[in-house]
């Protein structure tokens, strides 16, 4: 019973030896660490076992400040990208405020046009009356005095108040003094003054 035992006892080990050699020559398990001093008094089999990689506190550390790195990194391209962004955006504003000033300058432009042509037909509706008032006056006077009075003034103010006389006239339905008048004033004024009525379209 004894021998039994014994020899029990040997084919367990040399199973459970030879299981160790097998698994760690199938890459399972790191047999050669373990039993690196019986692998020194087999010379057949490589003495050093396999080392796997260890990780220190240092290189914890350095994997720290490079996730650490990678972030301030992508910080840093965001922030360039908002730079960027932001760029454009002061470049469209600069180009709306220029457009805008552009605007206000032709919408300044175009109310000065606008209350230079407002002044302008002011001035004409203003004169137009005075015109009618004077012919209206010289047609009311005696003709003597009325042809002294238009022989003095300029011969565009004195064309204009003929003219008048003759609208209000047709515009009445009366008789127009106005050859009248031509007949009381000196012959060369008078001449003057038809010549350049005939030359002169009505509205100068």
């Amino acid at each position: 019973m004894i021998g039994k035992t014994i020899l029990l006892l040997l084919l367990v080990i040399i199973l459970a030896v030879g299981g160790l050699f097998w698994f760690d020559y199938l890459n399972v398990i790191d047999a050669k660490t373990v039993l690196a001093p019986v692998y020194r008094f087999i010379p057949f089999l490589p003495g050093e076992g396999r080392t796997q990689p260890r990780t220190t506190a240092d290189e914890i550390l350095d994997l720290d400040a490079e996730r650490l790195a990678i972030r301030l990194e992508a910080i840093e391209l965001r922030n360039m990208e908002m730079d960027i962004k932001q760029g454009e955006m002061d470049s469209r504003y600069g180009q709306i405020v220029q457009m805008a000033q552009e605007l206000e300058e032709r919408q300044n432009a175009l109310d000065e046009r606008e209350n230079s042509l407002r002044a302008k037909s002011l001035d004409a509706e203003n004169k137009d009356r005075n015109v009618e008032q004077n012919a209206r006056y010289l047609t009311g006077m005696p003709p003597q005095n009325a042809v002294g009075i238009i022989a003095a003034l300029d011969d565009q103010d004195a064309i204009d108040v003929l003219r008048k006389t003759e609208e209000i006239a047709r515009a009445e339905g009366t008789t127009s003094i106005v050859s009248f008048w031509f007949s009381l004033m000196e012959p060369a004024r008078a001449a003057e003054l038809q010549r350049k009525m005939a030359g002169r379209p009505p509205n100068l």
